[in-house]
């Protein structure tokens, strides 16, 4: 069953901009870009081409004076069910230019705030994608995970580099080794989340911490973020790219493809045969 997410308010401005019956609705308003992630019939699991579409949005809004502000929200009963992996799989190839390399490296070196309002699942990318915004906010239903041994994979998005840093090295290691879900007042407390609050109210929170920044002045909110960015831009840069070469490589192996098999005919993974 498709669920109703619920729609950004009506706009005439000339100023806005809308992407209706997409799998990414784009609104600008206030000077605040939101991005809500539309596909509900699989809980917003991403498609390259939503990937492509929030990358190149982004790149627009970098270049938007009018945007000081982005919002990434999802529904209040789920975030993200992570990659779609029959989508994924019948993409031509993996590699440092696919599409969601190409959004995180443009996610993580965006120069304006963006907010994240995380509800329900964040599941993979929907979880590891949050290292890269500036503040979020969680619904108390929010669930985070990390499931990529479970698939016979790496960590993406850098997080081998942050979750360590965010969380110190065990809380880390329990996160990406066992893959297994953790809720939001566990993310409040390393860090993960700035606030938890009722799902009804993630996203409304957002968008009036949104406001708060777009009321101030644009160069000293970038100059902050990119002070506080820069010791390890490099490194993001580097270890994403990393990741995405290990992630590459593990595609084409046993345990990978088991994984996926196991996952698209609905059975459990038996990795016995597999090293």
């Amino acid at each position: 069953m498709t669920l109703d997410l619920t729609q950004p308010p009506q706009m005439h401005s000339p100023k806005e901009r809308r992407v209706d019956m997409t799998d990414v609705l784009i609104h600008l308003e206030d000077a605040v870009l939101t991005f809500t992630l539309n596909r509900g019939h699989k809980k917003n699991a991403f498609t390259q081409a939503m990937y492509t579409e929030l990358a190149d949005g982004l790149r627009a809004a970098q270049d938007n004076p009018e945007v000081r502000v982005v919002i990434v929200q999802g529904h209040e009963t789920f975030f993200s069910a992570g990659n779609d992996i029959a989508d994924f799989l019948q993409a031509e190839g993996f590699g440092l230019d696919s599409p969601v390399i190409d959004f995180l490296l443009t996610l993580s070196s965006f120069k304006k705030p963006v907010i994240a309002s995380v509800c329900g699942p964040a599941v993979g990318i929907g979880s590891s994608l949050l290292l890269h915004c500036d503040l979020v906010v969680a619904g108390d239903n929010a669930a985070f995970s990390l499931p990529f041994v479970n698939l016979g994979l790496c960590p993406e998005a850098a997080s081998s580099l942050l979750l360590p840093q965010l969380m110190g090295y065990h809380r880390a290691a329990q996160a990406l080794l066992l893959g297994e879900p953790f809720m939001a007042e566990a993310a409040l407390e390393v860090g993960w989340v700035n606030q938890v609050v009722v799902p009804s109210e993630a996203n409304v929170v957002a968008k009036a911490w949104a406001l708060k920044l777009a009321a101030k002045p644009p160069s000293a909110v970038m100059q902050t973020k990119a002070l506080m960015k820069a010791p390890q831009a490099l490194a993001v840069k580097a270890v994403v790219e990393q990741e995405a070469m290990v992630f590459a490589r593990m595609l084409k192996e046993g345990p990978a493809k088991e994984a996926f098999s196991a996952f698209l005919e609905h059975r459990k993974p038996d990795f016995t045969k597999h090293g």
